[in-house]
């Protein structure tokens, strides 16, 4: 797989596009356009997306506590003080589109991950 290039969220409404994008190595506006929506999204538009561009994705959501646990790579759910967001952990790497490139989690409550293979 190649490197991941983090990509920041282009707005506070855009931290799903931005993990997409840096997962299928596209722009988050290439993304927007492709799901039509430039707002919040969706469990069901990420699967989809990374599926329809060949990625395989697991259809069990996994809750998570510590790095340990998680996949080589996978999409995260992270409930944090704001809201409920979109986050990417790659290889012993957070890419979080709000926070930036990190060592562990930002801080979040429930956690939730999807292991994406490609």
């Amino acid at each position: 797989m190649n490197e991941i290039e983090y990509i920041h969220e282009p707005t506070d409404l855009q931290c799903g596009q931005a993990v997409l994008a840096m997962v299928l190595s596209k722009s988050p506006e290439e993304i927007c356009a492709l799901l039509n929506n430039e707002r919040e999204t969706t469990l069901k538009e990420m699967k989809e997306t990374l599926r329809s561009h060949g990625a395989w994705v697991s259809d069990q959501r996994v809750q998570i506590s510590t790095k340990d646990e998680l996949p080589p790579l996978c999409m995260l759910s992270l409930e944090t003080p704001r809201c409920w967001h979109w986050s990417l952990y790659a290889f012993g790497t957070f890419y979080d589109p709000e926070h930036g490139v990190m060592d562990d989690f930002p801080e979040s409550g429930r956690r939730y991950c999807w292991e994406i293979r490609l």
